[in-house]
């Protein structure tokens, strides 16, 4: 075929594997989709008015992306560097905004939680930062620096004088180590915890599966059919898991937990069983270090700092318990959701890996020094 343009397009293996992947890409903008077509069907020969007709373009735009693609390649087919707009704003003014979204409006006397961009403009003109600005171009100066004041997250502060050893010591056993010696091969880490208050909620109507167009739909009402306890102990290097359903939580319930895994083999015969749990009230305190010593010698309580469930493994499994079991929720009563909990368990064991975990001694030690960044300085 004749080809009309002056441009002749040449491919490489390499400029038509990744032009080809983005034409048809779902997800890219749709005008580097249009470009790397038009190249695609420069290639073949194809006339621009022909590519023009097919794409329904102007011929002007297919000759424009052809003949940027003849001289420079994949990278011509970026836009260009524009100039845009004067800069409507002095830059001592963009940082007063960006500095006032940094503070929480209750500083600033004003009864908001969080600002919006609305509330930002409307605060910058009533100090008089500016005359008159409008939400978007608060947005865009905001996102210029990552700065989203409506966000925040969650934390708490450190309160055990202890934080440091007993930290340290839980994450020495997820290494094997115990006083800095090697755990033998017949010495065993577990963490444990309860999983409380798990509803069994079922729906008034049955759940609708999906459909072409259409995600699954869950009813929202629901009738209550009671709570339990899943209590569950990870053996963080062996990936297993030995749990139970109990009506509550407990020092009785957590007790026959000890005895469950205490009873199976390997722990059975092992030299030492080291048991990782936080301060919740069915394991806590130097009491309950004698009561499980005395009633299995070879069981060694190990207590996390007090607000320290993130270092203890066993709740990465009750997050998954969390999202592949118990949500969404529909269970007939008490009885279907323990027999769901306990199938899962044995599913779990039959293909799980230990956790890919790195917060060792290091990564303790470098959040130990951002805390002490925050503490706040004697007077």
């Amino acid at each position: 075929m004749a080809i009309s343009s002056p441009s002749r397009v040449i491919l490489s293996d390499a400029d038509r594997w990744a032009l080809t992947r983005r034409a048809r890409s779902g997800r890219r903008p749709h005008r580097d989709v249009q470009r790397a077509a038009i190249v695609l069907a420069a290639a073949e020969g194809t006339s621009n008015a022909e590519i023009a007709r097919r794409l329904g373009i102007c011929v002007d735009t297919a000759r424009k992306w052809r003949a940027r693609f003849c001289a420079r390649g994949l990278p011509g087919l970026a836009d260009r560097p524009r100039p845009g707009r004067r800069r409507t704003f002095p830059k001592t003014a963009e940082a007063e905004i960006k500095a006032l979204a940094c503070e929480l409006p209750a500083e600033s006397g004003v009864p908001l939680a969080r600002w919006s961009h609305a509330e930002l403009a409307a605060e910058a003109v009533t100090r008089g930062v500016v005359e008159t600005i409008s939400p978007s171009t608060v947005g865009r100066l905001l996102r210029a620096d990552a700065i989203r004041p409506w966000r925040h997250r969650s934390w708490i502060f450190p309160r055990d004088p202890d934080f440091a050893a007993k930290a340290a010591r839980a994450l020495d056993l997820y290494d094997r180590l115990w006083d800095g010696h090697p755990l033998g091969p017949d010495e065993y880490v577990l963490s444990a915890d309860e999983k409380s208050q798990l509803q069994a909620l079922r729906r008034r109507h049955p759940d609708l599966p999906p459909a072409p167009g259409r995600i699954r739909r869950q009813e929202f009402e629901y009738r209550r059919g009671g709570t339990l306890a899943y209590l569950a102990a990870y053996d963080v290097h062996a990936a297993r898991v030995i749990g139970r359903c109990a009506p509550t939580t407990g020092i009785a319930p957590f007790g026959e937990l000890v005895e469950q895994v205490m009873t199976t083999e390997p722990y059975a015969s092992a030299a030492r069983v080291f048991w990782i749990v936080d301060n919740g009230s069915s394991h806590n305190g130097t009491r309950s270090i004698e009561r499980i010593h005395t009633s299995w010698p070879t069981a060694e309580l190990v207590h996390l700092p007090i607000h320290a469930s993130w270092l203890n493994q066993v709740e990465i499994f009750f997050s998954i318990v969390q999202r592949k079991v118990i949500k969404p929720g529909d269970f007939a009563d008490l009885e279907q959701l323990a027999r769901r909990l306990l199938a899962f368990q044995d599913r779990y064991n039959a293909t799980a890996e230990p956790f890919d975990w790195h917060f060792g001694r290091k990564s303790l030690n470098r959040l130990l020094e951002r805390l002490a960044a925050h503490e706040p300085k004697a007077a």
